[in-house]
C-alpha cells in the first residue's frame, strides 16, 4: 500500500510543477508588438487564429520578421479555392510564412487574398 502511496504523491506533485511551470511560461511569454500595421502585402508566420468553425476565420496574427505582430480581420479571399481560410491552420502548425494582402475597411485590414511566402520546387 506505501508504495502505491508514495506513487500517488509523486503523480501529484508532477502535476502540480508542470501546472505552475505552463503558468510561469504565459506570464512571462513576450506580447505582441504593436504599432503601425506596414503597406500590403505583409509577411510572416501566423501565431494565432480566431476560428469559431471549420472553414470560419475571423481573424488571425502575423509575427513578422522583425518582431511586430499583427491582428488582420479576415475578409472574402479572391483565391479561396487555391488558398481556403482553413489551410492558415496548417502554417500555424508547421511555421511556415503566409503573403497576406489587405484593404483597410473602418480602420481595419481586412484580408483579401493569401499566398505561401515561400515558394513552391519546381516540378522536376
Amino acid at each position: 500500500m506505501l508504495p502505491v502511496l508514495g506513487l500517488l504523491v509523486v503523480t501529484v506533485g508532477l502535476v502540480v510543477y508542470l501546472v505552475l511551470v505552463n503558468a510561469a511560461c504565459a506570464c512571462t511569454a513576450r506580447p505582441p508588438t504593436p504599432g503601425p500595421i506596414p503597406p500590403s502585402p505583409v509577411v510572416g508566420v501566423v501565431v494565432r487564429i480566431d476560428s469559431p468553425s471549420l472553414g470560419v476565420v475571423n481573424d488571425f496574427d502575423l509575427l513578422m520578421p522583425n518582431g511586430q505582430t499583427v491582428t488582420l480581420e479576415m475578409g472574402v479571399l479572391e483565391n479561396a479555392q487555391q488558398f481556403s481560410p482553413s489551410h492558415l491552420a496548417t502554417h500555424e502548425a508547421t511555421g511556415v510564412p503566409v503573403r497576406a494582402y489587405y484593404l483597410r475597411q473602418g480602420g481595419k485590414p481586412f484580408v483579401y487574398r493569401l499566398e505561401d511566402a515561400v515558394p513552391s520546387p519546381a516540378p522536376s
